[in-house]
Order: structure tokens, then sequence, then C-alpha cells
């Protein structure tokens, strides 16, 4: 009897130890799970396709598919433009469903989520987000970009090319009179106040519950301009200070008032989420004024703020202290980027292309990293590029700097930043791309109306009917990229003589062009050798081709290596280094910059360690 109840006592301690094994397990698979996430969804560009203006009764024109009227623009003009106008609607809603799938809670929106600001697609965009965020509690957290207030205050305007009847462009403008047209049969202008572009004031009307204005149930919210602290702190104190009245600055040289839309939010889990307004409106003029085309747009982003928002950084200095102090998990996030987003090859681009070519006035100053990470900014999320990228700078003093540059659900490659905070100190970072898009397709209709009326009446530079076939909406992206390399950048980027050298060249040409101006060819036969690679594979691409692929890596960066593939890739990269090496002056700045392009941080799922500023790649493609 002993023995058989010591055997018994036995199996109970074995079953203990599983169940314990077992319980331990859950435990920790369930800590996983509830890992504390923030969704990133910059550079929306929202048009409510399907909105209604309040003042007339123009619906836009009817989709034969959906029997649904719809206000889009022109497959012309989006493949014209960096974004998207219309398909991104869809876009959006995906991500959203994709964050709800996930349990993430908390999605910040850093600028540009509206196309210009106009109140139809506030008006959108903030039905969606009372949708979402009452339905699956999820807490939105706006700040502003360069396309939300277009200008500070309230500015008349409109759009040219909505799509009309018989497939002909719909000009559309909030006053009579903005938009005579010249054209021969064009359709009468809509006019509508909807479609001007809303100032400061009537964004934070609309949007104020998401981030702008605090809530009976925020823990704690404040601007540059409150004065009491966090243990003082009381819901009215704050509600009086986000009023608009007492968010301004005075932008010199007028002594302008100008809103500045900045905050700090706390709404729960000891996560403080500091959301810049970035956007600095330069007066033209010098006398004061507040007629919104008296000041200059803020695409330019962190250059302006140092030189006329300095007060910013030391509000900024101030809360990176006081969240430290106070233990609290610190987001910092704004529309622009505060490090170079070329993978440090600016400067060559500004030899080869011109300085004023390629977006280049939108590159930070170094003085920019250096002064946000002197007032205690470590890793900051940023958009308006449209691009997927990272980029760090260590600073002598021990400060360092991360920023993590977000892609557009607008653009290639289209998609979103999830940031899995794994401790104080360490970030986790993936960027989800939307591959599937339910319903991208829901126009194409109307656009095979626009394309066979431009095909009837002769238009010049027609966009390639191509595009209706993708198969994906990652695929339909990078069909307008390549649509905005023919039918713009190559046009207003490239110098005409390398351009053509460049594109009437195949890789074979390449290699023989280097070879003459005294590239290294026994190094690069010698690659070929080791990679096994035959010299025939580089007859069968041009310089074109390189082209495209170029604006790929620029767009997408190591998340390119999907659709160009591997072994592209290594033919480039071997290219490049024989370019390097020869003495052609465009061609050796050329290789130099598309390698730096394919070489640079980690960019698709890393983590950061916090304190010391590094980078490593969690899953590398190559």
């Amino acid at each position: 009897m002993k023995e058989f109840n010591s055997l018994i006592i036995n199996l109970l301690g074995v079953l203990a130890l599983i169940v314990s094994f077992f319980s331990c397990k859950h435990v920790q698979e369930k800590k996983e799970t509830n890992s504390l996430q923030v969704a990133f969804l910059s550079d929306v560009h929202l048009l409510d396709i399907y909105g209604e203006f309040s003042d007339n009764s123009y619906r836009g024109i009817l989709n034969p598919t959906t029997q649904k009227y719809t206000l889009a623009r022109t497959m012309q003009s989006q493949l014209e433009s960096t974004r998207l106008f219309n398909e991104n609607y869809f876009a959006f809603k995906a991500a959203l469903n994709d964050v709800v799938k996930r349990g993430v809670k908390y999605v910040a929106l850093p600028g540009d989520f509206s196309d210009d600001g106009q109140l139809v697609n506030i008006r959108g965009l903030k039905n969606i987000l009372k949708e979402y965020s009452e339905k699956y509690h999820i807490n939105f957290i706006l700040t502003t970009g360069n396309h939300d207030p277009v200008r500070p205050f309230y500015q008349d305007a409109g759009k040219k090319d909505f799509l009309g009847q018989g497939g002909k462009t719909q000009a559309i403008f909030s006053k009579e009179g903005l938009y005579p047209s010249n054209e021969e049969n064009a359709l009468p202008t809509i006019i509508t106040k909807d479609i001007a572009r809303l100032g400061y004031q009537g964004i934070l009307n609309e949007l104020k519950d998401f981030g702008f204005y605090p809530k009976q149930n925020t823990i704690y919210w404040e601007s540059p301009f409150t004065t009491y602290t966090y243990q003082d702190y009381t819901y009215d104190k704050a509600l009086k200070y986000s009023d608009i009245r007492f968010r301004t600055y005075k932008i010199q040289p007028t002594n302008a008032e100008v809103p500045d839309l900045s905050y700090v939010t706390e709404l729960g889990d000891d996560l403080w989420f500091l959301a810049i307004d970035a956007n600095v409106y330069v007066p033209k003029g010098e006398e004061t004024s507040y007629n919104p085309a008296n000041f200059e747009g803020a695409s330019t982003g962190y250059n302006n703020v140092l030189t006329h928002k300095d007060y910013l950084l030391t509000w900024i200095k101030s809360v990176t202290e006081r969240a430290e102090k106070l233990g609290k998990k610190l987001i910092v996030f704004s529309h622009f980027p505060t490090i170079d987003f070329n993978d440090d090859a600016t400067e060559d681009m500004k030899v080869l292309f011109g300085k004023d070519k390629m977006q280049m006035q939108r590159v930070p100053n170094e003085e920019v990293a250096k002064a946000l990470a002197e007032a205690g900014v470590k890793v900051h999320f940023g958009g308006h590029m449209h691009i997927n990228d990272t980029g760090l700078r260590k600073f002598k003093n021990g400060n360092g700097l991360i920023n993590i540059q977000i892609p557009s659900l607008a653009a290639y490659i289209p998609g979103y930043k999830l940031l899995t905070i794994k401790n104080n100190n360490v970030f986790e970072i993936e960027t989800v791309v939307l591959d599937n898009v339910a319903d991208f397709k829901t126009l194409f209709p109307l656009y095979q109306l626009e394309h066979d009326y431009l095909e009837k009446t002769n238009q010049p530079y027609i966009w390639d009917a191509a595009i209706l076939n993708a198969n994906n909406y990652k695929e339909f992206t990078a069909w307008h990229l390549k649509e905005l390399v023919r039918l713009r950048f190559l046009k207003n980027d490239w110098p005409k003589e390398f351009k053509d050298l460049l594109v009437n060249t195949t890789g074979q040409d390449l290699i023989n062009i280097a070879k003459e101006n005294n590239g290294d060819i026994k190094a690069f036969e010698t690659k070929l050798k080791d990679q096994k690679i035959s010299m025939e594979v580089f007859k069968e691409w041009t310089g074109l081709d390189m082209i495209h692929d170029f604006y790929k890596f620029k767009s997408a960066d190591k998340l390119a290596v999907m659709d160009v593939g591997q072994a592209k890739l290594n033919q480039y990269i071997l290219i490049c280094e024989l370019l390097k090496s020869s003495n052609h002056r465009n061609l050796k700045l050329w290789g130099n910059i598309f390698l730096k392009f394919c070489n640079g941080q980690p960019a698709n799922h890393f983590k950061i360690d916090i304190q010391s500023s590094t980078i490593t790649p969690i899953r590398p493609l190559y």
C-alpha cells in the first residue's frame, strides 16, 4: 500500500510540473500577445470618394459597376502625382482592418491625413475615425502635415481634374472665377464651399476628438503653451488651453499669429505621445497679414522649424526630461523627416541631378538631427516623403537619433509601421505591407471611360491602360510609380544628356562604357566568376529598367527586393561597383548613389536599443 501511495504522489508531482510548465508557457504567450503596440499610418491623403457636398447636389460620376456616385480624380492626375488620390480610400480601411485584427489600440496619423484639408474630405476622415474608435476602441492620435492646413488660414481653392461625364475632366472649385476653363466642350465648373482648403481652425473644429483636444478620460494633455504641471493637471485647465486662441506663436518677420497644434497626451499604459506640429508657413512679405496667399507652403519641414519655431525645441526638451522622470514611455512623431532620407546619397544626387531636383529642398539639414537629439529625442517617426527608410545619427557627446520613415498608404510601397514596445529601452519595428486591398479595382470601369476619351481626342502622354491589369494593390502602386517615372520624374528631374545615355543602353553597354573609362574590369570579371553570373544576362535589361528599379529602392528600401529580385539586384550591385571605379563622372556618381540606396539601415523588420542608438535586423532580406 505504501508503494502504491508513493507512486500516486510521484505521478501527481509529475502532473503538477506539466501543468505548471504549460501554465507558464500560456502566461508567457499571453504576455507576448498583449505587448504594447502602436500603428503609424502616414500620408493617407484621404479623398472621400463617396462624400457629399453640403451646398451642392452634385455627387460625382455614376459607377456602372457599383451604381454608386463617385467623387474621384482622373487616373491621369494621380499618375502624374507622387500620391494616389482615389484607391487610398480603400487602402486606409484595409490598414485599419489589419490593425483591428492585430488588437492594436493606439494608431498615430503623422500628417497628410487628408487630400488638401477640404471639408468634404475632413468630414469623411472624421466619420471613419469615429466608426473605428467607437466600434473597436482604437485611440487615434493625429498631427498635421503640409497637405492638411495647406496654409494656416481658410483659402478658397479647388481641383480641375475630377473625373466627369464621358471621361472628361470635371472642375470643382469653392468660388466662381477661380478656374476659367478655355477647353472646348468643357463641363461646367461645380461650385461648393466644401472643396475650399480649411485652415487650422476648420480642421481643429472637425478633428478635435483625435488627440488635438483632451477628453474627460484623458490622463494628461499639454501643449507648448500650457503652464500647469503633471501633478496639478485637471481636465478643465487642459480644455481651456486646447482652444486655438491659446495655441499660437508670432512668426517673423511679420509678427502674424499662426497656430501651432503640437501637444502631448497620455491615454493609458504610462505612454506619452508627443505629436509635433512641424508645419512652418513662412511669410512672403514683412507686413503683418492673415491672408493665406501671403504665406509659403510648409513642405520644407524641420529646416524652417530651427529658424522660425525654435521654442518647440525648448518645449520638447522639457517633455523628454519630464517623461523620463515620471517613468513614461515616450513616442515622438511628426509629419517631417529629421534625418537625410536618401541613405546619405544627397550630396552626390545634388551634383548629378541638380540641387533643386528630386525634392532636395525637403532633406533636413544635419543640424536638425543634432538639435532634436540634444532635446532628448532618441527615436522619431515621420512621413511626408512616401518612402520606407531608417536614418541614424550618433554624436560625439553620446546623443543619438533614429528616424523611422513611414511609407504612405497612397504610394509604392504601400504600408504602415507597427511599433511593439518590448520594454522601456527596446523597440521592435515592423513594416506591414498592404499587398491586398479589397475593392481597389472598384473605379477601374470609370478609368476605362477616361482612357477611351483621351484616345478619342488624341491627347498627348496618355497613361498606360495596362495598369488596369494589376492583380493586387501593391502591384497597382508599382504601376503608379512606373508611370510617375515616365510622365513626371524623367521629364522634370533628369538632365537630358545623362537620361538619354542611360535610357538608350543595356547593362552590357554600361560595362563597355566603364571599361573605356578605365573601370576595374578585372575585378568585375572576377566577381562574375565567383558569383557564377553569366555576362549574357547584362544584355537582358536596359538602363531604363535600372532607373525604374532605382525608384523602387528609393521608395521601398530593402522591401523592393521582393519585386526587383535578388538576381537582378546582384547584377546592379556589380555594375555599380564597376561604374564607381571608372572615370566617367556621371556614371561614377550614378553607381555610388544606387549602391547607397541598396545599403541603408535596416528598414523592414528590426529592433532598436534606444539607449545605445543601435539597430538590429530581425529578418534581413539579403
